[in-house]
């Protein structure tokens, strides 16, 4: 019987903060692909390697984890005042599917570079020496995002002395802001808090009734404290996801919190929604190794955050879920203000199983409601291969 050839399409392996991704100019794709829809997702699914009943993603460019099992399709802007836009495809690995519900923050700190090397922003935007400005549509949540890329001779620098807890080696800085970060789409009437409080008790049948904060800004996201969940906030990844019990406790954490925040309207769709909302427990500063062996003191942060992503504790932080941080931080009251010792701040420093990681956000209350113009945070970015992702050509 003939057998379809594989096709090749331009692709660009990335790493941005701690996330790993491949990477498309639209209009590379193929026809058929260049446009949202079935045809996309299953291509995208094949260049990863899902969906993979093994867990392993052996057969695609996937690394078999939420932080490596991504996608992202950049294109010249249409938007007014912006370069480019970024849309964000976090592929499952062992399902059939493509959770196009909001960004990747990590990822973000690539999509300039990307961009600029692509031939996608104007040159006359891009010094020779100094600092590119980019910026990007977030397609997925329709936000912007401001990428500050450092350029030498007159193309990106990648290299550098910039250390991000999370990444093995420095690189050059890619500072990131957040323009109004709240995410409009999301939930009741696009509120920053959809319950209308900072904080609720939220009711968990088979576990229990607990305070938490439910928060859009970068991504939807459920905050519960540590104690209340029976955790210190020290935790690294192998005292969570290495137990079914406690993964089956944060996933119906994570479907009724959606339910309270208006993101679904049954448990059972929370199954085809994995990418968001993100669940975070928080505790005030304590000591604990990191999983380096970086000690990390609790004179060193401000406080401590663990978060789940894609049905697992993640190694260290999603950027969407560092700017949810620096959001609620910014707001006295919320659970993650109080557990860094409350009142008004504009930045905070919190530790992750990785290390630590700082964020800023500028917050403000005009007619009681909360709003936030932005949070910033430096990541950095490198390519880590070019040219050609193959898929099998019935792929499409």
């Amino acid at each position: 019987m003939p057998h379809a050839p594989q096709i090749k399409i331009p692709a660009t392996y990335l790493r941005g903060g701690t996330s790993k991704g491949v990477f498309f100019r639209l209009q590379d794709l193929p026809a058929a692909a260049q446009v949202p829809g079935a045809a996309r997702d299953k291509l995208l699914m094949r260049v990863i390697g899902s969906p993979d009943p093994y867990g392993k993603q052996i057969d695609g460019m996937g690394g078999a984890t939420s932080s490596t099992s991504k996608t992202v399709i950049v294109a010249k802007s249409s938007k007014p005042d912006h370069d480019v836009d970024y849309l964000f495809g976090q592929v499952s690995i062992d399902k059939a599917f493509v959770d196009w519900s909001g960004n990747c923050g990590n990822l973000s700190a690539a999509v300039g570079p990307f961009a600029i090397a692509g031939g996608l922003v104007d040159g006359s935007r891009i010094p020779h020496n100094g600092m590119a400005v980019v910026r990007i549509w977030q397609a997925n949540i329709g936000k912007t995002i401001i990428a500050h890329v450092p350029i030498t001779n007159g193309e990106v620098q990648e290299t550098g002395d910039f250390e991000l807890d999370g990444v093995t080696f420095p690189a050059a800085e890619v500072q990131l802001e957040f323009i109004a970060p709240a995410a409009e789409e999301e939930g009741a009437g696009g509120a920053m808090f959809p319950t209308g409080n900072l904080v609720d008790d939220l009711e968990v049948p088979g576990v229990g009734t607990f305070k938490a904060t439910m928060i859009n800004a970068g991504i939807p996201t459920i905050f519960v404290n540590a104690e209340d969940i029976g955790y210190t906030g020290t935790e690294l990844q192998d005292a969570i996801n290495g137990d079914a019990k406690a993964l089956a406790m944060f996933e119906t954490i994570r479907a009724h919190g959606a339910i309270r925040m208006g993101l679904i309207k049954t448990v059972e769709e929370a199954a085809t929604r994995q990418h968001t909302p993100k669940v975070a427990f928080v505790a005030k500063p304590r000591d604990y190794t990191a999983s380096s062996g970086k000690p990390v003191t609790a004179g060193d942060v401000d406080l401590l955050v663990r978060a789940m992503s894609m049905g697992k504790l993640h190694h260290a932080m999603m950027g969407t879920a560092a700017v949810a941080i620096g959001t609620a931080a910014a707001i006295p009251g919320t659970l993650v203000n109080l557990a860094a010792g409350g009142g008004e701040r504009q930045a905070v420093r919190f530790g992750h199983p990785s290390g630590t990681l700082r964020v800023g956000a500028e917050a403000s209350q005009q007619d009681g409601e909360w709003t936030v113009t932005k949070a910033i945070m430096s990541r950095s970015a490198r390519v880590l291969m070019e040219g050609w992702v193959r898929v099998p050509g019935d792929a499409l």
